[in-house]
Formats: C-alpha cells, sequence, structure tokens
C-alpha cells in the first residue's frame, strides 16, 4: 500500500525543531523526564488546537483512533493524566520562546509594503480560577488576564502578543510593542495615550482611534460633507490640546482629522 503524508505531518514540517531542540535544552525542559518528552506534549496539543478538542480526554481519544497519522507524525500514545501533570508542571516560557522563533521566520521573504500594512490592537479579558492568586487577582474573588495582541490584517495573522494580569491598562503593554513605521495603526480607547501617538506618528504611522467626548479640538479648517447622506455628520481638521495635565505640554502638535458618524443604533 503506497503511503501518503498527512496534512497535519506536512504542518509539523515548518516548525523550526532545531530551534526546538535548542529551546528544550535552554529551558531544561525534559531533564528528569521518562515518559512523555516535550515533542511528544507539542505535537498532541498542536493536534488538540486542529482538531477542536473539548477536553483532554478527547484528545486522548481522538489520537488513540488515529494511530497512522500519530506514528507519521513522530508522536506515541499519550496518558490523559501524564499529559495533565505536563501542561501543569512545564513551563510555559519554553512556548513563549518558540511561539517567537516561528513567528519570526514566517515574516521573512513578506513584502514590506508598510503604506498598505493595517495592524488592529486589542486585548481580550481571560477568566482563571483562584490558582492564579499570586499575580492574577483582580478583587477579592476574581482572578484574570489580559490577552494583548496586535493582528496584522493583511497577513491575516498575530505579530505580537503580551500576557498580563488583569488590571494592567491596555497602553501599558502596548508601549512594549516595535513599532512599524508608515503601518496603519487602528484601536480603541484603552490605548488613549498622546505621548504614544506622537510616538507612532514619529515614524510616519497613521493612526485610526477614537476620541473621548471631553476632548476638546481647536478646528481649522471644516471638510464639505454630503448633504444627500446621513451616515458622516461632520469632517473636521484640527488641534488637540497643547497642554495636558500638570501643565506638561502635548507632545502631539500636529493637526488630526475628526470624523463624526452615526452609527446604526443612532449614536
Amino acid at each position: 500500500m503506497r503511503h501518503e503524508n498527512t496534512v497535519f505531518h506536512g504542518l509539523l514540517k515548518l516548525v523550526p525543531w532545531s530551534v526546538f531542540k535548542q529551546l528544550v535544552k535552554k529551558h531544561e525542559m525534559d531533564a528528569g523526564v521518562r515518559g512523555l518528552t516535550t515533542k511528544g506534549q507539542f505535537i498532541a496539543m498542536l493536534f488538540a488546537q486542529l482538531a477542536g478538542s473539548a477536553s483532554l480526554r478527547d484528545l486522548t481519544t481522538a489520537l488513540e483512533s488515529h494511530p497512522a497519522m500519530r506514528y507519521h507524525a513522530g508522536g506515541k500514545p499519550v496518558r490523559r493524566s501524564t499529559l495533565a501533570d505536563a501542561n501543569r508542571d512545564r513551563s510555559h516560557a519554553f512556548f513563549d520562546d518558540l511561539f517567537a522563533a516561528v513567528l519570526t521566520r514566517s515574516q521573512t521573504g513578506l513584502p514590506r509594503k508598510m503604506r498598505q500594512a493595517v495592524r488592529l490592537i486589542d486585548s481580550t479579558s481571560l477568566r482563571l480560577s483562584s490558582l492564579s492568586s499570586a499575580w492574577a487577582r483582580f478583587s477579592k474573588d476574581v482572578f484574570g488576564a489580559k490577552l494583548h495582541v496586535v493582528y496584522a490584517l493583511d497577513e491575516e495573522r498575530p505579530v505580537y502578543f503580551a500576557l498580563t494580569p488583569a488590571n494592567v491598562n491596555d497602553i501599558t503593554p502596548a508601549k512594549s510593542i516595535a513599532i512599524e513605521g508608515e503601518a496603519t495603526y487602528v484601536f480603541d480607547l484603552g490605548y488613549y495615550d498622546f505621548a504614544w501617538w506622537a510616538a507612532l506618528d514619529a515614524q510616519g504611522c497613521r493612526i485610526v482611534t477614537r476620541f473621548k467626548s471631553n476632548t476638546p479640538l481647536t478646528v481649522v479648517a471644516e471638510n464639505l460633507v454630503s448633504k444627500d447622506q446621513d451616515l458622516i455628520l461632520s469632517d473636521r481638521i484640527g488641534h488637540l490640546p497643547e497642554r495636558l495635565a500638570y501643565a506638561r505640554k502635548n507632545p502631539l502638535q500636529d493637526p488630526v482629522r475628526e470624523i463624526r458618524i452615526r452609527i446604526e443604533t443612532g449614536k
């Protein structure tokens, strides 16, 4: 019978295994391990993501029902309790570094038409159990984290992520993002910081965001708006406040454009 590689086997070829081995050694992931190796754990959890497994029991059952796929992918039978122990005890820092290595490789050779590049920045909250109380306490009995993501719209993939406690403001990790000159950044009011906006502007980036309702705008020009539509209410060019709190000078002195629209809800 002719052998044919599976799609899963083909996906595993994209993993930089030489880097994988270096990171396993760096983080001492397999030190003292007799059974499930880090590679076996990684293959199993990657399969879980692609198969949409709802639990470790679902995952181990699926792996048992696909022995040929598991064999050609280099995986071995996995016990649910062993996999649970590995996920609990092994450091996430290894997978952080592996993600960064894969991300770097995926960017190689991509056309850098940054004037056409759009980067969406946002965060999502993750509810956690009390086991995370040492670092992710939000209030008395609530524990959580935030996943901060920069998503490349044109490439349909994330290009940056950071995990913080839930009580960290969105703008804090955003200031650590490497700015891609001339790209367009889109974000909401969680990233309302004129100094950060100025840093983006200094590298030729365009910014699409919302103003707070109490932000004053010194209008210097108004663009005509067609009276045949009721979506765009006004289109104005102006300056943000020259001074900020404590008499600090606003670093964003260039004029900005404000477009007011009415959405479907009437807001």
